[in-house]
């Protein structure tokens, strides 16, 4: 490109105070003052300097910032403060927002100057999933969260898309939705009778917001999360040669990691033991029996291995029949796969009985061809036992079964047996995104993706 181009992409300054500066000797290519402005470079190859400055060239640049309250999402207002007069120090004028948070809204703020990326990611059909952090005027009640999960009516021709509630404490929610509309979050919530006090978006799509950066602060995207970016904006498509589809059940197929995470909690308690904070970590792919044994172990529980599994039960049967609900798109995903004519089957560190309440409670008891469970096979994931019986129970080989998976050690456990495998988001295992994308054939953060 013109050399004159190069230095007014990186903002150095306007078109005629650039070239006079060339004219005046201060631009150097290649260790050599180079006077003329229409001087042809390499962009990728030439080493450009400015005033002695070396001169990085990037086409686009991908900025996260920590909205703070106050500030509109724009490139420009004459009345007030915009989110990219906070990024002034990037020497980049081409730079913004990705979609918009209103103006007491805080939180997550894409900033680029990638307009295909921006369109990808607020594209309508793409369903790129938001995620916001609510502080509510009073505790949300079932009635409230139920009604919001299944889409509520704010005043448009159509109601909102279903959303995702988790309840974070007594007046704290994180809701997550797969639209944009304007002021959507406090309509949804005053459309079922509450009040969003503080409204701060944690999350959209793959991105996540850095806790580190406090609100007004920003920093660049890392490659690793720009290509999650990017690779979540692009279609999955099954293979041809796919006969079965099995699905791992927790985080996977459905949403139910919080359960187990509650139950520990309140099981240890009787003990008067707290849990360490990597116990996901600690029991990630074993076996339902197999975490049985290792908590007597480690946590010295006297009730013997049988009696700790019946309790783990008793405490989630209710949950799971009442509160678990299936990853979004998940349903008419299973859906999609029947009229394929793919057989499908479940493989699960879980035991059975939790498997059918959850299935029974989304109306899917015969949707499944095999439920294999860990009774039935001798070594947890990442062994690759329970996927290999699982096909010998679909009667397909390995090679044409696809996998659906949340965690590492049940990833390695489909490859391991020879099979493809798609790796599911989910909260509980977000800190093994990085390496779920790097093991997997595919990755997901719904069922949505994939229709």
């Amino acid at each position: 490109m013109r050399l004159d181009k190069f230095l007014c992409d990186l903002q150095y300054g306007t078109r005629s105070s650039i070239k006079k500066d060339i004219k005046n000797g201060l631009v150097q290519v290649n260790g050599t003052i180079v006077r003329k402005s229409d001087c042809q470079v390499d962009e990728n190859k030439d080493e450009i300097r400015y005033g002695g400055k070396l001169c990085l060239y990037r086409k686009y640049v991908y900025y996260m910032l920590n909205k703070p309250a106050g500030t509109v999402s724009a490139t420009e207002d004459r009345r007030e403060q915009t989110v990219v007069s906070l990024l002034k120090d990037t020497g980049r004028g081409d730079l913004f927002p990705v979609g918009r948070l209103d103006k007491d809204t805080e939180g997550l703020l894409l900033l680029t100057n990638d307009g295909v990326l921006a369109h990808e990611l607020l594209a309508p059909g793409k369903h790129v999933e938001k995620v916001y952090e609510c502080t509510l005027a009073s505790a949300i009640t079932d009635v409230q969260k139920q009604s919001l999960e299944q889409g509520v009516a704010i005043g448009e021709k159509r109601p909102t898309l279903p959303a995702k509630v988790r309840v974070l404490a007594e007046k704290k929610i994180a809701l997550a939705i797969t639209e944009g509309k304007y002021h959507q979050v406090k309509r949804m919530v005053k459309a079922v009778g509450n009040e969003v006090l503080y409204l701060k978006r944690i999350r959209m799509g793959a991105l996540s917001l850095d806790e580190k950066l406090k609100p007004g602060e920003y920093r660049e995207l890392t490659e690793e999360e720009i290509e999650m970016l990017k690779i979540h904006t692009q279609p999955v498509l099954i293979p041809d040669n796919v006969e079965a589809v099995i699905f791992d059940l927790d985080g996977s197929l459905v949403d139910s990691m919080w359960v187990w995470q509650t139950v520990d909690v309140e099981y240890l308690s009787r003990f008067g033991i707290e849990p360490p904070p990597d116990l996901n970590h600690l029991i990630g792919g074993r076996s339902f029996h197999e975490t049985a044994a290792y908590f007597k172990e480690l946590f010295q529980i006297p009730d013997e291995t049988e009696q700790i599994k019946a309790d783990w039960n008793r405490m989630a049967r209710d949950k799971y029949r009442r509160e678990v609900p299936l990853k979004e798109g998940a349903d008419s995903f299973i859906k999609h796969c029947q009229e394929k004519g793919l057989k499908l089957g479940i493989a699960t560190s879980n035991s059975r009985e939790l498997v059918e309440n959850v299935l029974a409670a989304h109306g899917l008891e015969t949707a499944f061809d095999c439920i294999m469970t860990s009774h039935e096979i001798t070594k947890g994931k990442p062994a690759p036992d329970i996927y290999l019986a699982a096909a010998d129970a679909l009667c397909v080989e390995p090679e044409r079964c696809l996998v659906f998976e949340d965690i590492v050690h049940g990833i390695q456990a489909g490859k391991s047996a020879g099979m493809r495998v798609c790796a599911v988001y989910d909260d509980a295992s977000v800190s093994q995104d990085a390496e779920k994308r790097e093991l997997a054939d595919y990755y997901i953060h719904d069922f949505r993706e994939l229709l």
